[in-house]
């Protein structure tokens, strides 16, 4: 893989994976736990899964853009958001979990 390879597998799979990780845990609690509009069940689910497919895609971008050789900056910007990543779904399943033992 190139350099620019992995400057492209950065630049699409960065936001590709970060925003819908960021919209998750706001989709699941708005629209699916506590539905606030008509049909938000079914809009819900159907936002989790898009999040869920641009999501895996995003990060299938971000970790072959991490292991390939030779080792360069972009190598390293995306092990960060991959740890970026790392950190959202720990504080995600950490909300929806403690939210499991409220309800």
């Amino acid at each position: 893989m190139t350099a620019q390879e992995r400057e492209r597998a950065f630049l699409i799979g960065a936001p590709l994976a970060i925003i819908p990780a960021l919209g998750f845990l706001p989709a699941v609690v708005l629209l699916i736990v506590f539905p606030r509009v008509a049909h938000g069940r079914l809009i819900g689910t159907l936002v989790v899964t898009g999040c869920g497919l641009v999501g895996s895609f995003g990060l299938w971008k971000l970790a072959l853009g991490a292991v390939q050789k030779p080792w360069g900056i972009f190598n390293v910007l995306n092990v960060g958001a991959l740890l970026v990543l790392l950190v959202i779904a720990g504080y995600t399943g950490l909300f929806l979990a403690l939210m499991t033992l409220k309800l």
